[in-house]
């Protein structure tokens, strides 16, 4: 299993955000509904804000969500890293 290292930039180049999980572009999904998490970010619903709050965040913590499907990672912290896995895709993307 290939797991997603600290300081990896690929959470932010798939067709999904790494932090909150909603589409990185218009017309982007994969037949599901919209991740739970879709609330009121910075005025706007998640998937209409701006991702780069969200590429900060990245920098600092781990993804959240898988950049290519859009689901909830896996995702374990230690003191020292951290790793996270998709339940679809085996590892990060």
């Amino acid at each position: 299993m290939t797991n997603l290292s600290p300081g990896s930039t690929s959470p932010t180049t798939g067709s999904f955000c790494g932090h909150c999980g909603s589409p990185q572009r218009k017309g982007t999904s994969d037949g599901g509904s919209p991740p739970p998490s879709d609330v009121l970010e910075c005025g706007a619903h998640k998937e209409k804000a701006d991702h780069q709050a969200c590429a900060a965040r990245l920098e600092l913590e781990p993804p959240r969500y898988c950049t290519a499907c859009g689901r909830r990672l896996k995702v374990q912290v230690s003191p020292h890293t951290w790793w996270a896995s998709c339940s679809r895709h085996g590892s990060a993307c």
